[in-house]
This record gives structure tokens, sequence and C-alpha cells, in this order.
């Protein structure tokens, strides 16, 4: 098997088991709101965060270098991880993944202001493509815009801005601060507003909670072994196979059957984001590639970034080699 075979069939495990976690979302969003959701699931993933720290042998405090940059990234993956799960509990899960997929064009924007990057006439055009795509899926005219798209798209765009801000400041900050930070921010605010809308928890609820933070958790060892053995840019159009899973699990589950426009939006919106994914692999194109190396899982704060971990791979079999 060729290491970029391996690395499609890893990356199509992982989002396959993240779309398996969506659904479990759907469900429990049903009955319980996104802060308790947040909440229960963050506190549920600082165990499995523990023991990954536990093999960072620096000796620095855990103060950002970058505190307002850092400050900023926190609040934009708190906003993240309340709007989609609410966005997962009222709309589709294809309408949902659709507007998610929007990222990529987001990222590339943003990239602009925050990175200085240039963007040119091919870039440039697939985002006003894939913007059009999001617009085919909101339908605006013919159908109603409820909180749920509006939350949608506010994750995706807080989700891009904490992709792009690590871009930004990754190299400098520690990996444990860049993760620290965003869980504790979440565990504090969704700890004050767990009591504006608190509903007990029976035993099997929050045996499905700690299941998503094993579920994020498996799902980011995929990513990771795609991203060793394949591509970036043969391994990042996998994500695209959301819309896939998305089909079958909201038949499936929820009598969920997408319409063409939500499909014609997402072939739209996919195949603007291959194109900048594409165009971001040519050398001479971008220095920054902020799209092919924002390899996060968009979600809140109990989960865990897929760059450090690549990168801590990497090195350990570095060192190895010199061995």
């Amino acid at each position: 098997m060729s290491p970029n075979t391996k690395g499609v069939l890893l990356g199509l495990a992982a989002f396959a088991i993240f779309a398996t976690h969506d659904v479990i979302v759907k469900f429990l969003g049903a009955t319980y709101s996104p802060f308790q959701l947040v909440f229960f699931s963050v506190l549920f993933g600082f165990p499995l965060v523990t023991f990954m720290l536990v093999g960072d042998t620096s000796t620095e405090n855990l103060r950002p270098r970058h505190p307002w940059w850092t400050g900023l990234r926190t609040v934009s993956v708190l906003v993240t991880g309340v709007c989609i799960f609410y966005a997962f509990s009222v709309l589709p899960l294809a309408q949902t993944y659709a507007m998610l997929f929007a990222m990529p064009l987001l990222i590339t924007l943003l990239s602009i202001p925050i990175l200085g990057e240039r963007v040119g006439l091919h870039r440039g055009g697939a985002v006003v493509v894939g913007l059009i795509g999001v617009m085919i899926v909101l339908r605006p005219g013919s159908s109603d815009f409820t909180l749920g798209h509006l939350a949608a798209l506010v994750g995706a765009f807080s989700g891009s801005l904490a992709s792009i801000i690590v871009r930004k400041i990754g190299r400098d900050e520690r990996d444990v601060v860049l993760l620290l930070y965003p869980m504790l921010g979440n565990f504090m605010i969704m700890g004050v507003l767990l009591p504006l809308d608190y509903k007990p928890m029976p035993l099997v609820d929050l045996g499905a909670v700690a299941l998503l933070a094993i579920l994020a958790f498996t799902a980011m060892l995929c990513m990771i072994g795609a991203y060793k053995s394949g591509e970036a840019v043969i391994v990042a159009p996998m994500q695209y196979s959301q819309i896939i899973w998305a089909s079958i699990f909201g038949y499936m589950f929820f009598n969920e059957t997408p319409d063409l426009q939500t499909l014609m939006g997402a072939a739209v919106i996919i195949a603007s984001g291959i194109y900048i994914v594409l165009r971001e692999s040519r050398k001479d194109i971008s220095e920054n590639t902020p799209v092919l190396r924002s390899r996060s899982r968009v979600a809140a704060g109990a989960y865990f970034r897929i760059g450090p971990r690549l990168r801590a791979a990497r090195q350990r079999a570095n060192k190895k080699k010199s061995q």
C-alpha cells in the first residue's frame, strides 16, 4: 500500500468517526443546551489531555507569549464550540456540514489581514465561487434563515479565525498553552452559563458525552497517522467525505434527506475548497499555505489540535533516524 493510499484511508476513517461524533451531538442536542454539552465534553476531555501532556518535558511556565492573540483564539474556540453544537442540534446534518465546508474560504480571506498573505485572482475567484455555494445552501428569499443557520456560519467564521491565529503564533507559543487555554476558557465560561439551562443527565447520557471525547481522541490519532503517511494536499480533501456520512446518518437516524439545493451548494463549496488546496500546494503561490496547514477539527475546546501532535510525532521519528 502506498503512503498516500494509507493517508487517504486513515483520513476517511478519521472523518467517519467525527461524523459519528456529530450524530451523538445531534441526539443529545435535542434535550440539552449546547452550554451543557460543551461543559461536559470538555470535562471528559481533561483526562485524555493530561495523559498527552505527561510527555511534555519543558520547564517553562504556562504564560502565553502572545496574550492578546491567545485570548482572542480562546474566545474564538469557545464561540465555535457552542455555535456548532447548536447548529448540529437544530439543522439537518448535510446542511450544517455544507456551511462548515466554507472554512477554507474564510481561512483564505482571514490570511490576508492576519498573515499578510497575498491572494491572487485564482484563489480569490475560488473564494467568490465558494461563497456563492453558501448562498445556494441558504437560498435566501425562498426559505427561512434560522438561528441554526446563523450559528453554523458564525461557527465556521470563529473556527477559521482560531485556525489562522494558530498559523500566526503557533511557532512561538508552546503547544500546551494553545491547548489548555481554550479548554480552561470553555470549562469556566460554560460552567457559569450552565445553571441557566441545566438538565440532570442520566448515566446513559453522561456516557454518551464521555464517548464524544473518546471518539474525538480516536479520530485525532487517525488524522495524525493520515498526515504522517500521505501528502497534505491528498489528505486534506478527505474532510469532504463527511457529506456522504451526513446523508447516510441523516436518513438512518433523523429521517433527513438532503434536498437538491443543499447538494448543489455543497458541491460548489467543495470544488472551490479543493481548488484552493491545490493552488496552495504550489510553492510559488503561497508562502504560508494557511488552509493546508489548518488540520484542526472544528469544535469545542475539548478537541485536540492536529498540528502540534503531528510535529511531535515527526520530531520523535527524526530523533530515531539520527540515533
